[in-house]
């Protein structure tokens, strides 16, 4: 749960491998991920949001808005940020390694991002910040559980495409550093970063380095800070 989001009347939550797999690409018989996706669907709905927003993604920049004209659970088209200004839609994405990143904002704006180094490189955070529509400096950002720059080896190629900087051979990369950073320069003034790494905290969270075919989800709504305690995902 992210603590800071609370005062904002917003829940927001990385799931762990406690609550199962939520990859849809899985070899997991298909019943035993819908239970897990219904059993989501029901916590948002007990929260006040019966409208679940989620899309297949691609490592881009696109952000999509959201006004809850519909009910349910919606599988939107290829892209890998939303926001919306509903307090009955709730948003998610599917995350292993890559960041999660958590928007909210005092008058009820909440956005989600899924931010891998592909995501970053493109202008994912930027992207979210500018769909809020808001200052971002009145924006509340998360940065939530991803593979840590000790257990994440790239190629010189990925160094500068995020860095913007040329390496002589493979090199450590954070990821989620590199979102905090760009957070800042974007004029973001309220910006917490989770101590976990999938790969370090592999007992926890499911890794895509680590070998793990698992997804965890990354979730965000509104709601009353105390409602959030009836959360199945998070038992």
């Amino acid at each position: 749960m992210v603590a800071e989001f609370a005062a904002l009347g917003v829940t927001a939550f990385t799931t762990t491998r406690q609550a199962g797999s939520f990859g849809l690409a899985s070899t997991e018989p298909v019943v035993d991920v819908m239970a897990r996706w219904s059993a989501l669907m029901a916590d948002c709905r007990a929260l006040g949001a019966p409208a679940l927003a989620t899309a297949g993604q691609v490592h881009g920049a696109d952000v999509e808005r959201h006004d809850g004209r519909w009910r349910g659970w919606l599988r939107g088209k290829d892209r890998d940020g939303h926001v919306s200004d509903r307090a009955d839609v709730a948003l998610a994405v599917t995350v292993a390694d890559c960041t999660p990143v958590f928007l909210a904002h005092e008058t009820g704006l909440i956005g989600v991002l899924h931010a891998g180094w592909r995501g970053t490189a493109a202008g994912m955070l930027e992207q979210g910040l500018r769909g809020l529509g808001v200052p971002a400096a009145e924006v509340h950002v998360h940065l939530g559980p991803s593979i840590c720059g000790g257990c994440y080896e790239v190629g010189p190629e990925v160094i500068e495409a995020v860095c913007g900087v040329r390496v002589a051979g493979p090199t450590l990369l954070d990821v989620r550093a590199n979102l905090a950073e760009r957070a800042e320069r974007a004029g973001v003034r309220h910006l917490s970063v989770s101590e976990w790494c999938t790969k370090c905290h592999n007992d926890r969270l499911f890794s895509h380095r680590a070998g793990d075919p698992g997804r965890q989800l990354g979730v965000i709504l509104r709601s009353s800070p105390d409602s959030a305690q009836t959360l199945q995902m998070m038992k």
